[in-house]
């Protein structure tokens, strides 16, 4: 689908807004700290420990009727009117340990990880069923996240701080604007600024470096595209001039109820270490995913600790877990941040090895994406589409060969 006028002339008026505002944006978000937000769940509250506090979602006791067509989590009637409304986000948190712990990661809907520089890993939470007041911390593109967002719709929105622009196949914001994303689809803070961005200086309670500071909220990311962007659940195309759902072509994955109880393990656990990969950051970024019995879902830990949310204080958990297996190189285009090392380029289109962890079981099998914006398609050895659980999925990008611990 090509830019048509109306895009253009968001082009156009975009590029002037990020000069006016890309210094502008900076002094001022830098020092102002926005009221709270609001989402389809409540507003937050501040408790007595001055920490925000996560009341009961208003439509708890609601039938949940509603399939989310990102991972068939089931919800009610109002909150698919809510989602209805707008289109998958994708938004690039960090995962460095001086991040920990982030906010929202638990209520994306599937979330990506991948390292990006010397054994760091990043994360893309991809948003549309369910809302996070705040978001981050908001990091830099990178290119093999672009791929996996471009299965979600023809404009899919994204979310980052800036991005890899080194010339070359590492550059994210050249390929941004090879895409025809720049000052549409894209949501960069560079160009936006506060109130849909700001930072937060004191939010992880201690002395915080200026790169872990930016956090958003997903109303506030959705609104902006709506009244900024005219991108709500539509595009315009330029063939038909007639509005088309982002959807149009979307397969779900497929999907089914959990397990019986009597059917689950007792217990399951895997573990591996991504700090293997070009990094001397030992256990920093050691990943542990736990099986719990009741819930049947994946308890997550990182660098030896319970991987929370902030703001909830939840630990966080998926319904399941893909490692995908991919082939793994260096851009070799320059890049060398305080010796992090240089970009990395995943293999995320053709085919690959895969492992998924539902039920507290492994199954091993494929997965498979032919274009940048085809979807990520997984099938188990005997060439059967794979059955999720509903609910959070966590896909795991790793090198071919990494070792993995199963207990």
């Amino acid at each position: 689908m090509s830019l048509n006028k109306e895009k253009l002339l968001l082009l156009g008026s975009g590029l002037v807004l990020y000069l006016l505002t890309a210094g502008l944006s900076y002094a001022t978000f830098s020092f102002i700290r926005p009221g709270v937000g609001t989402s389809q769940k409540t507003s937050q509250t501040v408790g007595k420990n001055g920490k925000f506090v996560v009341p009961t979602n208003k439509y708890a006791n609601l039938p949940k009727t509603q399939e989310c067509p990102l991972n068939g989590a089931m919800y009610s009637q109002p909150e698919k009117d809510l989602w209805d409304k707008r289109r998958p986000m994708g938004v690039m948190v960090e995962n460095s340990k001086a991040a920990r712990p982030q906010s929202g990661l638990s209520s994306a809907d599937v979330i990506y990880e991948a390292v990006a520089e010397g054994g760091i890993t990043r994360l893309m939470a991809v948003f549309y069923c369910q809302d996070a007041d705040i978001v981050g911390p908001v990091r830099s593109a990178r290119t093999y996240f672009l791929d996996w967002i471009s299965e979600y719709a023809d404009f899919p929105l994204y979310v980052h701080v800036g991005g890899a622009n080194q010339s070359g196949p590492a550059d994210a914001l050249g390929q941004i604007s090879q895409y025809g994303w720049e000052a549409y689809n894209d949501l960069n803070q560079f160009s936006i600024g506060f109130p849909t961005f700001w930072r937060d200086y004191e939010r992880l309670g201690k002395d915080t470096a200026t790169e872990h500071t930016v956090y958003s909220g997903t109303s506030k990311l959705w609104d902006f595209a709506s009244a900024k962007r005219k991108l709500t659940n539509v595009s315009t195309s330029d063939q038909t001039n007639k509005e088309v759902r982002w959807d149009t072509g979307f397969t779900k994955w497929l999907v089914k109820d959990d397990a019986a109880i009597a059917d689950r393990p007792a217990s399951f656990s895997a573990e591996f270490n991504f700090s293997g990969i070009q990094s001397s950051y030992s256990d920093d970024y050691l990943v542990k995913w736990q099986f719990d019995h009741d819930s049947n879902s994946y308890l997550r830990s990182n660098g030896g600790a319970e991987h929370r949310d902030l703001d909830t204080n939840q630990q966080l958990l998926a319904k399941n877990v893909v490692l995908m297996f991919t082939t793994l190189s260096v851009a070799d285009d320059g890049y060398l941040e305080e010796g992090h090392g240089s970009h990395l380029l995943y293999g995320t289109r053709g085919t690959g090895r895969a492992k998924f962890f539902i039920d507290g079981k492994v199954v091993d099998g494929t997965w498979s994406k032919a274009t940048r914006v085809a979807q990520t398609k997984f099938f188990d050895n005997s060439g059967k589409e794979v059955k999720f659980n509903r609910g959070q999925t966590w896909i795991e990008v790793l090198p071919i060969g990494q070792p993995i611990k199963i207990g």
